[in-house]
């Protein structure tokens, strides 16, 4: 009795490895890989990659949170085109708008809502403010 429960918990613990080995690798019997593009990458000063960095910060996906009247991180960066997600955590309304020229502007993101943009394709750094409270600013940084 011992040997055939000890064949059946190793057949188990195998189907389960190759369950798993299958669904990662994309194999039958799971669900086909998604093809989203590679999430951005932040590089610090010396150019080595710094997810856990204090300087400019890069979410990936990208994800600018306003919260406590305040855009967080204060500086995003992220690939050209990229889709940027806002998430308003305040209770009041804000926008994210570009200075300047106006590379992008969410509109009013109501409390508790969420909004995507395109980030401009041109590199560069593109300050933004909230137009309801222009006190609140942060920066884009495209690369």
């Amino acid at each position: 009795m011992r040997n055939t429960a000890r064949t059946a918990l190793t057949a188990v613990t195998a189907a389960l490895i190759v369950t798993v080995a299958g669904g990662c690798s994309g194999g039958t019997g799971g669900t086909a890989p998604s093809k989203s593009p590679a999430p951005s990458v932040s590089h610090g000063p010396s150019g080595a990659h710094s997810p856990g960095a204090t300087g400019p910060s890069v979410t990936a996906p990208a994800r600018i949170t306003i919260k406590d009247f305040a855009f967080k991180p204060a500086t995003l960066t992220v690939r050209p085109g990229a889709k940027v997600t806002v998430v308003n955590e305040d209770s009041t309304a804000h926008d994210v708008s570009a200075t300047g020229p106006k590379a992008f502007d969410t509109g009013t993101i109501e409390p508790g809502k969420t909004v995507t943009f395109t980030a401009p394709t041109k590199p560069g750094s593109y300050p933004y403010v909230c137009d309801i409270h222009p006190y609140m600013k942060a920066t884009l940084s495209v690369r």
